[in-house]
């Protein structure tokens, strides 16, 4: 199909749902999916829901009150105890099923009060490929994703972004902050904490696709490739270690591989993978 056609597929499928409630996040998907809602269907029709928990960035909840500001719409904030499940903040390889369930479960509950039918959240076609195991949980609970529905890639979706000015048509994807703790490692407050205010310090030097994974006492900084020589240059180089040591840290360091998407998916085997899909 081409993006055209895809589009129009999307705009069919969210006509025919009526009425929604959408899992909100302010990444580039879910406010695609955001903005493609309330012009088919109407802000009176659509209800914006966004998940806030220590595991959601500052800067991130700060982008995402604006862009839905942007589009016209009012957010419901959603308070989510995952630290408080044991199956969560143990961190094993199936985090993201049970994250998922928990804000899946209170928007249900919600949507239910409201009389809504549907639930619906922004994963995309590409997500099928990858490691997510909160599409398990999607499943589980019933919760549609249009975009997977209209086989519109990441790419696709930043391409129509760019048609309908959406300023996060360009933004760097926005995992939570919990996607960065490696597996086996607690998940704790004060960790999520650690890791925001590092990253926070790093995108104030200029840096804007990167992440800060947290490895216990030690703080594994991947940058993209072409960005390795100045991080490592000395100015940045000894203020960023300065400032993640008096977070807390031991350890600083840079991985040489450069920033991936997901790299602490490479610890599982593909049986483990399988396992919690």
């Amino acid at each position: 199909m081409t993006l055209e056609q895809k589009f129009d597929k999307l705009n069919i499928i969210l006509k025919s749902l009526g009425k929604v409630l959408i899992a909100y996040s302010g990444g580039v998907d879910s406010t695609f999916l955001l903005k493609a809602a309330v012009e088919n269907l109407g802000t009176e029709n659509v209800i914006c829901c966004l998940g806030t928990s220590p595991s959601l960035a500052q800067s991130q909840h700060r982008i995402a009150l604006e862009m839905a500001r942007s589009i016209g719409i009012e957010v419901r904030q959603v308070a989510v105890n995952e630290l408080s499940d044991a199956n969560y903040s143990s961190n094993k390889a199936d985090r993201c099923f049970h994250c998922k369930s928990h804000l899946f479960g209170l928007l249900k509950e919600i949507a239910d009060k409201d009389n809504i039918e549907y639930v619906i959240c922004g994963s995309n076609f590409d997500d099928l490929d990858d490691y997510r195991p909160g599409n398990r949980a999607a499943k589980a609970l019933d919760v549609r994703a249009p975009l997977m529905e209209a086989k519109l890639t990441k790419d696709d979706i930043r391409q129509l972004s760019k048609q309908l000015d959406l300023k996060t048509a360009d933004m760097p994807a926005t995992p939570c902050l919990a996607s960065r703790v490696s597996y086996g490692v607690e998940i704790t407050e004060s960790k999520l904490k650690q890791i925001d205010k590092a990253e926070d310090f790093i995108r104030s030097l200029g840096f804007v696709e990167f992440r800060v994974r947290h490895h216990d006492t030690v703080a594994r900084i991947e940058v993209d490739q072409n960005d390795i020589p100045k991080i490592i240059r000395e100015d940045n180089r000894s203020q960023i270690v300065e400032y993640i040591k008096s977070l807390g840290f031991k350890y600083v360091t840079i991985d040489l591989e450069g920033f991936r998407s997901g790299s602490l998916n490479e610890s599982l085997t593909e049986e483990e993978k399988q396992k919690h899909l």
